[in-house]
């Protein structure tokens, strides 16, 4: 039988904003935001949100206790494995991998990245290879026989924290598409790295005017086109991934 799960990552100890993941959007945890967005997926069979069994993430684990949301807990430095034993305790045959600093994620972009993988028999399927879709609505999706394979294979500390690093790398082989937006809206930053991101957000919640999750892509460019300002947060896409990848020779 299959079962296709949505894995979102997330702890407390971020670096660059701790805590982020609580702040709130709407009056409710961020992460909890994000899930109720991302559970509206019509291919999903269920949203879990993979955090650590460090007591750091204890916290996080009440809050989403409270909110009905499910958690799995796992290593702190080994997300690949984290991922690998939600994974295996969900019996998901395919993995949606989210991460927990995108609360604005489109469920209709989940959707269509799953879509695309199933249609092109890949491994692999992303919005992200390369990125065409604003920061903060990245979306990958692949096989459990991938993830279990990079398990298996994925020996470089990079590739352990960043989870899919080996499955794009040209050494793992796999087979992979790439979904594709409209335009090229890349350097957009709607993700939340860093406190300004998080007034970005704000900002652009108050402008689409809506204090339910129901909306999508080309509402937030309709209310960014409007209101251009919105986006003063600049920051490199993946700043902490970059030098990684190059290092590991991802392609």
């Amino acid at each position: 039988m299959s079962r296709t799960v949505g894995l979102i990552q997330a702890r407390m100890s971020s670096s660059r904003f701790r805590g982020k993941v609580l702040e709130l959007l709407h009056g409710i945890p961020l992460i909890v935001y994000m899930v109720r967005r991302a559970a509206r997926a019509q291919l999903l069979d269920d949203v879990v949100v993979v955090t650590s069994t460090d007591p750091t993430d204890d916290e996080l684990e009440v809050a989403l206790k409270t909110a009905g949301v499910r958690a799995f807990r796992g290593d702190l430095h080994d997300v690949l494995r984290r991922y690998v034993d939600a994974a295996r305790s969900e019996r998901a045959t395919e993995v949606v991998r989210l991460t927990g600093d995108c609360p604005l994620i489109d469920p209709a972009i989940i959707d269509r990245v799953i879509a695309l993988r199933r249609s092109s028999g890949s491994d692999y399927a992303s919005n992200i290879d390369p990125p065409t879709y604003p920061d903060g609505l990245d979306v990958e999706c692949f096989s459990w026989a991938a993830l279990e394979r990079a398990d298996d294979l994925a020996g470089e500390q990079p590739e352990r924290e960043h989870v899919t690093l080996w499955m794009r790398s040209k050494a793992a082989g796999l087979a992979r598409a790439n979904l594709r937006a409209v335009a090229d809206f890349s350097h957009m930053r709607l993700t939340v790295d860093y406190p300004d991101d998080l007034v970005t957000v704000r900002r652009l919640l108050a402008a689409i005017g809506t204090a339910n999750s129901e909306f999508d892509l080309f509402d937030m460019l309709r209310a960014l086109d409007a209101e251009p300002d919105i986006l003063s947060n600049v920051h490199a896409r993946n700043e902490a991934l970059a030098p990684k990848a190059l290092q590991l020779g991802q392609s």
